[in-house]
C-alpha cells in the first residue's frame, strides 16, 4: 500500500506544478491580452490648443515693454559710446599731426 501511497504522492505532486505552470501561462496569456486592448484603444486627439488667459496677456505685453525699454536704453548707450570713441580718435589723431610736424 505505501507504494501506491508514493505513487498518488507523487502524481499530486506532479500535478501542482503543472497546475502552477498552467496557472503562470494563463496569467501571461490574460497579460497580453491586456495590453493588446489598451494599444487598440483610440487615444483622445487634443488639436485645439487651450486659450491664454487675460493675466497671460498682460504678463507678456508686460515683458515686451520692458523688453523694449532695454533695447532703447542699449541703443542709446551704443550711440554715446560711438560718439566718445569718434571724439578720442579724432583727439589722438590731432595730437598725432602735431607731434609730425614738430618733430620735423
Amino acid at each position: 500500500m505505501s507504494d501506491a501511497l508514493e505513487k498518488a504522492e507523487a502524481a499530486a505532486r506532479e500535478a501542482a506544478v503543472d497546475t502552477a505552470a498552467v496557472q503562470i501561462a494563463l496569467a501571461a496569456v490574460e497579460l497580453a491580452k491586456a495590453a493588446a486592448a489598451q494599444q487598440q484603444a483610440p487615444q483622445p486627439c487634443h488639436h485645439h490648443k487651450q486659450r491664454r488667459s487675460t493675466g497671460e496677456w498682460l504678463g507678456i505685453a508686460c515683458a515686451v515693454c520692458i523688453g523694449s525699454v532695454g533695447l532703447a536704453f542699449a541703443s542709446i548707450a551704443l550711440a554715446i559710446l560711438g560718439g566718445v570713441a569718434a571724439i578720442v580718435v579724432l583727439v589722438l589723431r590731432d595730437m598725432w599731426r602735431d607731434m609730425q610736424r614738430k618733430g620735423r
